[in-house]
């Protein structure tokens, strides 16, 4: 009988020098099987890791099959230890499997975190390290020498020893044992098993009886699953992304595997390539000298070879000149990165995310994990077709593409200019999407018309939403959506919900003529709207408080902007004759009343002599000084070029301000700050420079002056007016 043979590698999960180690120990042992841990129901995806279009950082993706919300991922990077055993099996052809618990149990469970904590910390502390990370980096991963397995699994027994091991990690250790056992039974001889340096105690030497492990497994909760491999990426692998197993330096220990002649110079001349694409002044000179301080550092601090914490400060004192800012943009882009994985095209994978990466492909777009501007130009097929495309994502919940010109866009013309960033959550979010429909297409009409048929849907949110359909050409959900708005539009008499859904409305009647849909049935619905804005507004502005009328104001200026882009004079005039009505009112809240004389000044429904006799109105005896800054606000709010232009209403209102007293100006203070903040600073700059021309602005008042006070109220007026 052939004797059988177990070795357990405790392995740190991504670490290139645990990576390494592996790999030699490996080609050592010769095993005939190997073990690694990982969800155990994920074994049928073991052979699409060798495949020539799979290319690490990957993760495999577990999620519930009627609760695709609920998932779990398992990443890998090229340095992964457990990912150089599956390529180490594939190309010695020995079966290869996971060991730990099923996706199945693991998402069942209430806690799926992993247990155990980080023994390390405790080895740290022993030899001198504030931080494991530094420890396991200086003596493993930047060493020159091969870990030792033996001496790792021997310091872990001795922590187990004195710690607490929880539940969840007695129940994993059950279940690799187990496997373990199979494995062995079915003839294995020489078995290597990778896992976790904290579990390599639990598994070395004899296993012992079956019946205690089998106990512990016995009656776990478990649910229906389905498991693919999506892409992933080095920034994903960090501890700062929340993953429980993540690192510091995914992008370090890449470069580290990957390049084993001199890494320390190479790392430091892709720093200083780097820096120069951001025109720093980085030469060879700075290159050598880094080299130099890093090789340094690392025998004052007697470490065998230098490691990141070295090359950092070397980075620091001569790559970035001290600058901590420049630091922290190398620390992103190169010691964490954002590398961007791949899978086969054979992965399984649901019909919606099938669909999404034909349409990906058929239209040359690239999954980036950077930020990326994509400009548009609607007229061109192709273009449009990636308009519909990430319009259509976006409804459903997959936000790879921003647009970032919405300005530009609202106004109707045919350029269209995306900020693009994949995330590799994506897969999660298609996986959830799928219960919508097979194709992008399908699945966003449906979901649309899901969201269109809520009992809750505003008004506003209705034509928001029809926005969004028209420009993702959702042809099939449209007739519906539009029913459903004008069923809306034609019950909801509130003036506040009506102004919110005049913006959304207009800009999709625009969409029409830039992209060839017809759109004429929202005429009907937007004309009908305006009727009753314009019967409804008097009694809408009444007895407002301050918020409520803010509010209002908000709402009135976008929709004012949205009707006068309409080109139709009958609704122009029926608008601006509702707001001439409520501006001669005296029982409206100021800040509307300004705002309503100044949209009429603005389009010369109100003559320049008629506003300022209005302002002067405003700011006469008789109304309490915050009822006045409220017009002013209402009158200003926004832009102050008029100030610039029109000296007679600076005067005016330069003579108000200059007449109060000491406690009425102190509590309109605020509201003052608030409307002239509004300015940006050139005109900030100009309303200050025409106030403090001699004679322009001003009349001399024959008043007693008290030159110092005076002094202290320019000082004040000046900081409003942000004048020096």
């Amino acid at each position: 009988m052939t004797e059988q043979l177990t070795r357990v590698f405790g392995i740190r999960h991504h670490g290139p020098g645990s990576a390494r180690s592996l790999r030699a120990a490996l080609d050592e042992f010769e095993p005939d099987a190997i073990l690694i841990e990982g969800p155990g129901d994920a074994d049928s995806l073991v052979a699409l890791a060798s495949s020539g279009d799979m290319r690490p950082p990957v993760a495999l993706l577990a999620y519930a099959t009627t609760e695709p919300a609920k998932a779990a991922f398992w990443p890998f990077a090229v340095f992964s230890p457990e990912w150089q055993a599956l390529q180490w099996a594939a190309r010695h052809d020995i079966p290869a499997q996971f060991c730990d618990l099923s996706a199945a149990h693991a998402l069942a469970s209430a806690d799926r975190t992993r247990g155990g904590g980080d023994p390390l910390e405790r080895l740290a502390a022993a030899a001198g390290y504030d931080d494991a990370e530094r420890w396991w980096d200086a003596v493993v991963e930047s060493s020159s020498d091969s870990a030792s397995f033996e001496a790792i699994t021997e310091a872990m027994t001795q922590l187990r020893e004195t710690s607490t091991i929880d539940q969840p990690t007695l129940v994993r250790e059950a279940q690799m044992r187990q496997v373990m056992r199979r494995v062995l039974k079915a003839g294995a001889t020489r078995l290597a098993v990778v896992c976790g340096a904290w579990h390599a105690p639990a598994l070395n030497g004899a296993l012992g009886p079956a019946a205690p492990d089998a106990r512990l497994l016995k009656g776990l909760p478990k649910v229906k699953t389905s498991l693919t491999w999506v892409p992933w990426t080095h920034s994903r692998l960090s501890a700062a992304s929340g993953y429980g197993a993540g690192i510091t330096s995914p992008g370090w220990y890449h470069h580290l595997f990957t390049q084993t002649d001199k890494p320390i110079d190479r790392w430091l001349t892709k720093v200083a390539r780097v820096l120069r694409t951001q025109d720093l002044p980085v030469s060879s000179a700075h290159v050598i000298e880094s080299v130099r301080l890093t090789e340094t550092l690392a025998a004052m601090r007697s470490r065998p070879l230098a490691g990141l914490a070295e090359v950092t400060d070397a980075t620091r004192a001569v790559l970035c000149d001290g600058d901590e800012v420049v630091l922290e943009f190398v620390t992103e882009r190169m010691v964490v990165g954002e590398e961007l994985g791949r899978v086969p095209d054979e992965t399984p994978t649901v019909p919606l995310d099938a669909d999404l990466r034909s349409k990906i492909r058929s239209l040359r777009l690239k999954q980036e994990t950077s930020a990326k501007k994509l400009d548009l130009d609607l007229r061109r097929n192709n273009d449009l077709a990636k308009s519909r495309l990430l319009h259509r994502l976006s409804l459903i919940g997959i936000g790879w593409g921003t647009v970032i010109d919405s300005e530009v866009r609202n106004m109707g013309t045919f350029r269209e200019t995306w900020s693009l960033r994949w995330q590799p959550d994506y897969a999660v979010s298609i996986v959830e999407a799928s219960m919508w429909g097979t194709t992008v297409e399908a699945a966003a009409e449906a979901k649309v018309l899901h969201a269109a048929g809520e009992s809750a849907v505003t008004l506003g949110e209705l034509t928001a939403l029809l926005e969004k359909t028209l420009v993702a050409d959702l042809a099939g959900a449209l007739p519906e959506l539009l029913a459903r708005v004008e069923t809306a539009a034609a019950l909801d008499q509130d003036v506040v919900h009506l102004l919110a859904a005049v913006p959304p409305l207009t800009r999709t009647m625009r969409y029409g003529d830039v992209r060839g849909t017809d759109t004429t049935a929202l005429t009907h619905v937007s004309d009908s709207m305006l009727i009753r804005i314009a019967a409804g507004m008097a009694t809408a502005v009444t007895n407002l408080d301050d918020d409520s009328a803010t509010e209002l104001r908000t709402l009135v200026d976008d929709a004012h902007a949205a009707i006068m882009t309409r080109d139709d004079t009958v609704a122009s005039e029926r608008w601006m004759s509702t707001l001439e009505s409520i501006s001669n009112r005296d029982d409206v809240h100021g800040v509307l009343v300004g705002r309503f004389v100044r949209l009429l000044r603005d389009a010369g429904r109100i003559s320049e002599p008629s506003s300022a006799t209005r302002l002067s109105r405003a700011l006469s005896i008789g109304s309490k000084p915050a009822a006045k800054a409220a017009w002013v606000e209402g009158f200003l709010g926004g832009s102050g070029l008029l100030l610039v232009h029109d000296r007679e209403l600076l005067r005016l209102l330069d003579e108000w301000v200059g007449n109060l007293v000491e406690q009425d100006f102190t509590d309109i203070l605020p509201l003052l700050r608030r409307t002239f903040g509004s300015f940006d600073t050139g005109e900030r700059h100009a309303v200050g420079q025409a106030v403090r021309s001699p004679g322009e602005t001003r009349r001399a008042r024959a008043v007693d002056r008290d030159p110092e006070r005076g002094r202290i109220a320019i000082r004040t007026v000046a900081e409003i007016l942000g004048v020096s």
